[in-house]
């Protein structure tokens, strides 16, 4: 397994804890709808912007057309994510509610490697990870625990 992407996969965990508590605060202050659509919002302009910087003089809509329609659900489910954290961290902590988030995360993540959901490479779930999963199980039931 390659460190670097390992570390930048802890990088993307760290900055959803931090993202996660600014976006609960901000929906306590805003509302849940109203700060959902501005996170969202000024993501897209980040997105978009860097878009334009990075990618100069190539064609970014060529393969609008060969692109799956199921493939654009990332962005709705952008959305639920951001209002759901915003949601629950509030209400269960931040340390709870990623405790939660990670626990589905993974559960999801290898069912999309299992059955090779959404074009993704087969990779089958073992003995080793059933283990792994029992065993996470074990600590999500000991971090919830009050």
């Amino acid at each position: 397994m390659n460190l670097l992407y390992l570390l930048i996969a802890g990088l993307a965990g760290a900055l959803m804890a931090v993202q996660g508590s600014l976006n609960s605060f901000l929906g306590e202050k805003l509302g849940l709808l109203p700060a959902t659509f501005s996170v969202q919002l000024l993501g897209a302009l980040t997105a978009g912007s860097l878009l334009l910087l990075c990618f100069r003089g190539e064609s970014l809509f060529s393969q609008l057309s060969s692109v799956p329609l199921y493939y654009w659900l990332g962005g709705p489910i952008g959305v639920a994510i951001t209002y759901t954290v915003a949601v629950s961290i509030p209400r269960l902590g931040v340390g709870n509610a990623t405790t939660g988030i990670i626990f589905f995360q993974l559960l999801t993540a290898y069912l999309i490697d299992h059955f090779g959901l959404f074009n993704q490479e087969t990779l089958p779930f073992t003995v080793a990870k059933a283990i792994g999963v029992v065993l996470m199980v074990s600590g999500a039931f000991l971090l919830l625990k009050k």
